[in-house]
């Protein structure tokens, strides 16, 4: 088993440890449908998602590292089930597509 913030780094889902404790923090990351602290412990067969913006991936952990991985290796920490790309967030203050500017 390994804390979440360290798996999300070594995986390299997220760049660094820090941005995963943070994105922990803000609720962007969930585990088994649940949201996580960067502390949980985290096994094989876990499901993560993660919520970054316009887009949204979930993957299962297949291999919890003994130690860091090299990046060629770090896709078979996971295998990916779902990518979901959004379009950006419409900006409140833009009119509506029928309105015009006065």
């Amino acid at each position: 088993m390994m804390r979440l913030d360290r798996w999300l780094k070594l995986s390299r889902l997220l760049k660094r440890r820090t941005v995963a404790q943070m994105a922990c923090q803000e609720g962007r990351v969930f585990v088994n449908d649940r949201p996580a602290k960067s502390s949980l412990e985290v096994k094989a067969g876990d499901r993560v998602h993660l919520e970054l913006g316009s887009r949204a991936i979930s993957v299962e952990i297949t291999t919890v590292p003994e130690k860091t991985v090299q990046a060629a290796e770090a896709a078979s920490l996971y295998s990916v089930k779902e990518i979901i790309r959004r379009p950006p967030e419409v900006l409140e203050w833009l009119p509506e597509s029928g309105d015009s500017l006065p």
